[in-house]
């Protein structure tokens, strides 16, 4: 059975990228470019006449960056994904994006592995920000108040939640934490779930920061 098409929309504003990435992306099996826009303000209507799985946006551009860009979007289709695919590498910017709801955060130095790895990656209702990205999100460096905070969250957590968060960030699935545990799936979750409350994390990537802060990995 053939798999269902991934179909992406590309905004950048400068007009030799879209058609650079719109012939990258349409060369990635499964994935279907449905339209470029290379002024952010033309996105809302675009949303509102196709069917699109993935939002690829560029950071910095005039009239709306990719923060201002994806919090108007999250307005109108709070279930639309986001991808930033950008030259902006540095934490803040990481940082925006993310409370802004990306799901993922690629630089435009990637290859095609990588940008196939990510598309597939958020399509399947998961994050994707790869290891520079993360490092860079971690190099904003956090006040006092907030490492007593993050204290505060180690020691409440099991020896059995910190296994399973070492394991969460070496991105094993729940399915293989269940199979490497001795325990069932639902078990798992049911951790999982608990790990999240206590981290306050709303999601995985919360989960990840906290275990490479700790040395968990």
């Amino acid at each position: 059975m053939a798999k269902k098409p991934i179909y992406v929309v590309l905004v950048d504003d400068h007009q030799i990228i879209l058609d650079s990435l719109s012939l990258l992306f349409n060369m990635i099996e499964n994935v279907e470019v449905v339209e470029t826009c290379s002024d952010p303000r033309e996105v809302l209507e675009v949303l509102s006449k196709n069917h699109v799985d993935i939002l690829i946006t560029d950071f910095s551009m005039p009239y709306l960056n990719g923060v201002e860009l994806t919090l108007k979007v999250k307005e109108h289709y709070p279930d639309l994904k986001v991808i930033m695919l950008t030259v902006a590498d540095h934490g803040e910017s990481i940082q925006d994006a993310y409370r802004a709801g990306v799901s993922g955060y690629v630089m435009k130095k990637a290859d095609r592995q990588e940008l196939e790895l990510a598309v597939k990656t958020v399509a399947e209702n998961q994050m994707y920000f790869n290891q520079d990205v993360m490092k860079s999100m971690l190099t904003q460096a956090p006040s006092h108040h907030q490492d007593l905070l993050e204290g505060e969250k180690l020691s409440q957590l099991t020896r059995r939640e910190l296994e399973i968060i070492r394991l969460i960030a070496q991105e094993f699935s729940s399915a293989e934490i269940a199979e490497k545990l001795f325990i069932s799936i639902g078990t798992v979750e049911t951790h999982r779930h608990n790990i999240m409350r206590k981290l306050d994390a709303k999601n995985v990537i919360g989960v990840i920061k906290f275990a490479m802060k700790y040395d968990l990995v």
